[in-house]
């Protein structure tokens, strides 16, 4: 496929992605009766459940990163042609505040809107780099005879992060971004982006480190 077609792919599947972020988080909310554990549960299964139907139906069209730090540690290690980043990047920028436009449509809500919610401090970034890492660390570590695997892998590792860190999984700049633009459950302060993106690149740094130590320990 051109690039062009490909960067479009991307664009799609990551505002399908932020559609069922955003999407799931205003209907647990509003199910849950104040209950924020039985929003949370229903945001981060259905996070995990879309993505391993998306990674499916895109890794043949793009290769299904959905994630700007994902695609710059798969061009850094030869996997993509580092020139296919850039359109790469602005297409899951795009796409994923088009899905929350499309979320919020669908709940008959203000197609963007200003976050207020705070997520500062060294524990919330601390988490943006841990759940990074761990999410980085994953891609860069599946091969020919384990790619079958990595829906299922990923989708897991993402529901599994909205419980065990304190961000709830914030391990994607685009998808941090486009947060910024809904004042649902899912939403976080614009003013509170800068410093996850900084964690999040933080912790994929370490994981292409981490990875490729480890990949070179596993040679002959």
């Amino acid at each position: 496929m051109t690039l062009l077609r490909r960067a479009a792919a991307e664009a799609l599947g990551t505002a399908l992605l932020l559609a069922a972020v955003v999407g799931s988080g205003i209907m647990g909310e509003r199910l849950a009766d104040g209950n924020a554990a039985i929003a949370l549960l229903a945001n981060s299964l259905a996070t995990g459940f879309a993505l391993v139907a998306l990674i499916i139906a895109f890794a043949p069209r793009s290769g299904a990163h959905f994630n700007p730090l994902v695609s710059i540690a798969l061009a850094i290690r030869g996997d993509i042609r580092r020139g296919d980043v850039g359109a790469y990047v602005i297409g899951q920028v795009l796409g994923a505040i088009l899905g929350v436009a499309a979320a919020h449509a669908m709940f008959e809500l203000p197609l963007l809107q200003a976050s207020q919610t705070v997520g500062r401090g060294p524990g919330q970034w601390w988490s943006g780099c841990v759940a990074t890492f761990g999410l980085v660390f994953l891609v860069l570590g599946f091969d020919k005879k384990t790619a079958w695997a990595a829906p299922f892998a990923i989708g897991g590792y993402i529901a599994a992060a909205y419980w065990f860190t304190a961000s709830t999984s914030f391990a994607n700049p685009a998808v941090t971004l486009a947060r910024g633009f809904t004042a649902t459950f899912a939403g976080i302060g614009m003013g509170n982006v800068p410093a996850f993106v900084v964690s999040q690149a933080l912790g994929a740094a370490l994981a292409i480190v981490a990875e490729r130590q480890m990949r070179e320990y596993r040679r002959p």
